[in-house]
């Protein structure tokens, strides 16, 4: 296998966005969980996305992971490596974005590298090196309220520098409107004044094909799934990109009861809970139950039995941030997110055991959460619900044929779950 690009993502459901983006811009894509073993045999692809669950822990343990998949995949052929992160830039001022960045920059030997988390398709906007969500800055946003990455300062100058040991510079959108010559250059000027990384405004998609064309030229970039439609883009017209073809086979029918996971606090998830129960059985898990033992889980479970087979049911443990801020206050933030991530991939687990084979996820950690304990080491990508969210037929699984759809908590619209629900049959 000789990768055309390796992609290191730090959670599983911007893992899946990417991979989907880069399907659909005509690269033949898979994405593992974690680092894949050496026996885990994977169809001929032009990109491998490894996920990993590497956003909101410690440090050093991120980089230590990212540089392992760097090293799986410049061993493939990958010359371009793709780090790819959230497009409202999730991270605090210890990092994880800066510290995996630095480590990778200088284990391949970059000068500079570029950064954008813009993402127009999902209306997410760089202007002025400043992130937009929609019309908004991203401290506007209601990132503002994120229960594990509040966002305070949309300048991502700023904030990179915050995290990063290198100097952090800026191209204009000025600039990136002048053509790829006119960011070469800007990018020479910038690494001989020291900087070693540099945020890019991106407004249109037009602007992530420069910069797609430019990030080639260099071993490393850093954004979200944008950045790998523009690098997808390049691709495909500088060389022999081949059609996507694992769509068909991601999208065969696998039957079995279906059931939707929410962990998300996001104001779309819970919207989109909001909506399902005009539609199927919903069930809002007790947070503070959830950190005093496993009787939720069990309840749960004992709910969702007599519902099985019954048609699509779903499980929240979805909360409003003032909610969330509150129960956070009473047990502390990492106890909080640690239960509630262990309970639903206890419900998980035993749903699978029970027999379900098409499953719904809301959340990056919840995602993340229940697809380590499926211990699930790969996934094919199929068709797109939502901007960003494929369907996943896992490959490699112990539980056999499954489809999975792991949800960002901000990704999809209201109807989303139903949506799902129809493509994963």
């Amino acid at each position: 296998m000789t990768l055309k690009l390796g992609c290191i993502a730090d959670d599983y459901t911007g893992a899946s966005d990417l991979a989907n983006t880069l399907t659909r811009a005509g690269l033949r894509t898979v994405q593992t969980i974690g680092v894949p073993a050496d026996d885990l045999a994977l169809p001929e692809v032009d990109a491998v996305v490894v996920s990993l669950k590497s956003r909101s822990i410690e440090a050093s343990l991120a980089v230590a992971k990212s540089r392992a998949a760097e090293k799986w995949l410049r061993g493939r052929g990958a010359r371009h490596i793709l780090f790819k992160i959230c497009s409202t830039f999730d991270s605090t001022d210890r990092g994880n974005i800066g510290p995996v960045m630095d480590a990778l920059r200088e284990d391949c030997g970059e000068k500079i590298v570029l950064v954008t988390p813009a993402f127009p398709e999902t209306g997410r906007t760089v202007y002025q090196g400043n992130l937009f969500v929609g019309a908004v800055p991203l401290n506007e946003s209601p990132l503002k309220d994120h229960p594990l990455n509040p966002m305070h300062d949309s300048n991502l100058v700023r904030v990179l520098a915050r995290q990063s040991r290198t100097k952090i510079g800026l191209v204009h959108l000025a600039t990136v409107a002048k053509g790829a010559e006119a960011v070469r250059a800007r990018l020479a000027e910038l690494a001989a004044q020291g900087f070693g990384a540099t945020i890019i405004d991106a407004v249109f998609d037009a602007d992530l094909e420069t910069i797609g064309r430019v990030a080639l030229d260099h071993r490393l970039s850093v954004g979200a799934s944008g950045i790998g439609l523009g690098l997808a883009r390049a691709l495909v017209a500088t060389t022999s990109g081949k059609p996507a073809s694992s769509g068909a086979a991601a999208m065969a029918a696998v039957g079995g009861a279906a059931a939707i996971l929410a962990g998300s606090c996001s104001q779309a998830t819970l919207g989109q809970i909001s909506s399902a129960e005009k539609e199927m059985p919903v069930l809002h898990l007790d947070p503070d139950e959830i950190i005093k033992g496993k009787d939720e889980a069990r309840r749960a479970l004992a709910w969702a039995r007599e519902r099985l087979q019954s048609g699509p049911f779903l499980i929240a443990s979805s909360a409003t941030p003032d909610r969330v801020a509150a129960l956070q206050a009473r047990h502390g933030r990492d106890t909080t997110g640690h239960a509630i991530e262990d309970t639903m991939a206890d419900i998980a687990e035993a749903l699978v055991q029970a027999g379900v084979r098409r499953l719904i996820v809301a959340g990056g950690e919840t995602s993340g959460a229940v697809v380590d304990r499926l211990q699930i080491p790969g996934f094919l990508v199929g068709e797109e619900i939502a901007a960003g969210v494929p369907v996943l037929r896992a490959v490699g699984a112990g539980q056999g044929d499954m489809l999975l759809a792991l949800k960002s908590g901000n990704f999809g619209g209201a109807e989303f779950f139903t949506d799902a629900l129809r493509l994963m049959r």
